[in-house]
C-alpha cells in the first residue's frame, strides 16, 4: 500500500523514520563528536539528528531556524555524490531551509572551529533575515 503509506515531517515515509532510528543508534565518529557539541541546546537551539526530510535523512536538524547540518564522508568527493549531493541541496533550499556541509576530516580535527563556525552562520542569517 505504497500510496496510502503514511508521510511525515515534509513528506517522508514511515520506513525513512525507521532507517534514521537506525542511523542515530549507530552514528559515525565524525557524527559523534559534532552530535556533542550540539545537544542539550548548547547553542540555544534544540538540535535533531538523523532527521527524516522528504526522502533523505539529515544528519543534523534544527527545525526553529530550519538549518540542516550535513557531515560529509570522503565519498561526497566522488563525481557522482557531487551531482547527488547537489540535487539534495536544491531540495533542501526549495523546502524553504538552509544547509551548512562540513567534512568529517573537519569535525575530527578541528571540532571548535565547525562549532564556531555554525554559531557565526546562525548569527549571520538571522541578521539577514531580520533586515
Amino acid at each position: 500500500m505504497e500510496g496510502n503509506e503514511l508521510r511525515m515531517h515534509q513528506n517522508a515515509r514511515s520506513q525513512l523514520f525507521k532507517n534514521a532510528r537506525r542511523l542515530r543508534e549507530n552514528p559515525t565518529k565524525p557524527e559523534c563528536i559534532l552530535w556533542e557539541r550540539l545537544k542539550n541546546k548548547q547553542l540555544g537551539y534544540k538540535i535533531r539528528r538523523q532527521h527524516p526530510l522528504g526522502s533523505f535523512i539529515l544528519d543534523f536538524y534544527c527545525h526553529q531556524l530550519k538549518l540542516c547540518i550535513e557531515v560529509d564522508g570522503e565519498y561526497h568527493n566522488q563525481d557522482l555524490q557531487i551531482l547527488r549531493d547537489e540535487e539534495r541541496t536544491n531540495q533542501i533550499i526549495y523546502s524553504g531551509l538552509w544547509l551548512i556541509r562540513f567534512s568529517n576530516y573537519r569535525v575530527v580535527n578541528n571540532v571548535e572551529e565547525v562549532v564556531s563556525e555554525i554559531k557565526h552562520l546562525i548569527e549571520k542569517h538571522l541578521s539577514e533575515k531580520s533586515n
